[in-house]
C-alpha cells in the first residue's frame, strides 16, 4: 500500500485483477449473481462474486419553498427492519435517468417538480456490486396523485429539511444513496443560498 501526500501520479485504468473464467449463478428480473474464477492482484486464484443489478439506483429528494422534504418509510425485507428513506427506485438502463426519477417521484409521493437537478453519481457497494446511483434534487413542486406499485406498502412523511438530515447524523436514516444524497442536498443548497 502507498501513502501519500497528494493525489497519486498512476494509470488508475489498469486493472491488476485477471479473469480466467466466470458462470451465472442466479439471475431474476433484477439482479445476476455471477462467480468469476479470477487471478488477485498479488497473483493468487480464487473467486469473486458479483452482483450485477440490472437497474439504475435513483434517489430523489423534493425540496419545496418552504425547506421541507418528503420521507418514505417501508418494511426492508433484506434488513428485517422499517427504513426511512428519500423516495427511490430503479430506471431501466436503457431508459432516459432523468425520466426514470421522475417517474419515481410521481409514484411514491405523488409530486411533480419543474427543476431537477442532479447532486450525485455513486456506487452502493463497490467490492460485491456493480450498482451505479443517482440522486436528484426535485424542486418548483406540485402535488398530484400517488401511484404505488402493488408490491409496495409505503408510508410518507413530510418534515424539513434539517430534521431529515438530523436523522442522518443520529443514525435514524441508514440506507446510504439516502445519506449520501440529504447531506450532499444540504450542501448544494446552502452553497446555492450564499452565492450572489
Amino acid at each position: 500500500m502507498l501513502l501519500a501526500d497528494a493525489a497519486p501520479d498512476f494509470d488508475e485504468t489498469h486493472n491488476p485483477w485477471q479473469t480466467l473464467g466466470t458462470e451465472v449463478k442466479y439471475q431474476n428480473p433484477w439482479i445476476s449473481v455471477r462467480e468469476d474464477q479470477v487471478l488477485n492482484p498479488g497473483g493468487g486464484r480464487g473467486i469473486y462474486g458479483v452482483v450485477s443489478m440490472k437497474n439504475k439506483a435513483l434517489g430523489i429528494i423534493p425540496v419545496d419553498a418552504e425547506g421541507n422534504t418528503w420521507l418514505v418509510g417501508q418494511y426492508r425485507y433484506p434488513l428485517n427492519e422499517y427504513s426511512w428513506e428519500i423516495p427511490m427506485g430503479g430506471g431501466l438502463v436503457e431508459r432516459d435517468i432523468l425520466e426514470s426519477a421522475q417517474r419515481e417521484l410521481k409514484e411514491e409521493t405523488g409530486l411533480l417538480a419543474a427543476r431537477w437537478t442532479r447532486i450525485a453519481r455513486l456506487h452502493t457497494s463497490n467490492s460485491v456490486t456493480d450498482e451505479e446511483g443517482f440522486v436528484y434534487l426535485a424542486e418548483d413542486l406540485t402535488q398530484g396523485e400517488l401511484e404505488p406499485e402493488e408490491t409496495e406498502d409505503l408510508r410518507l412523511w413530510k418534515l424539513p429539511l434539517a430534521e431529515a438530515i438530523r436523522m442522518v447524523m443520529n443514525d435514524q436514516i441508514t440506507d446510504g444513496i439516502s445519506v449520501a444524497g440529504l447531506l450532499k442536498a444540504e450542501k448544494v443548497l446552502a452553497e446555492r443560498a450564499v452565492k450572489p
